[in-house]
């Protein structure tokens, strides 16, 4: 009998996406402003039924730059440019 995999942590996800990180990938080069990590609301960022967490990021390269929310995984194609300033701690 065959096992099924198990889903990547939400930490593997996000990867070192943390708010005050930048990163950089073939769509442009992103600020981290927020992490959602509430599965309601990055729902309802994302506009999608269901989301394990969500990010509101700025691209950086363009000068009129709006935040908005993604929901896309970490790849091998994502690089850091900037660490996140503080660690991530969920609120109490």
């Amino acid at each position: 009998m065959q096992s099924i995999p198990s889903l990547p942590s939400v930490q593997e996800e996000i990867g070192p996406r943390l708010p005050g990180a930048i990163y950089s990938n073939v769509d442009g080069r992103f600020e981290v402003l927020a992490l959602i990590p509430d599965p309601a609301e990055a729902a309802k960022l994302l506009r999608r039924t269901a989301a394990r967490w969500a990010l509101i990021v700025r691209d950086t390269l363009r000068p009129d730059g709006e935040p908005f929310a993604i929901g896309s995984v970490w790849t091998t194609s994502d690089y850091l440019v900037r660490p996140a300033r503080t660690a991530y701690a969920p609120a109490a």
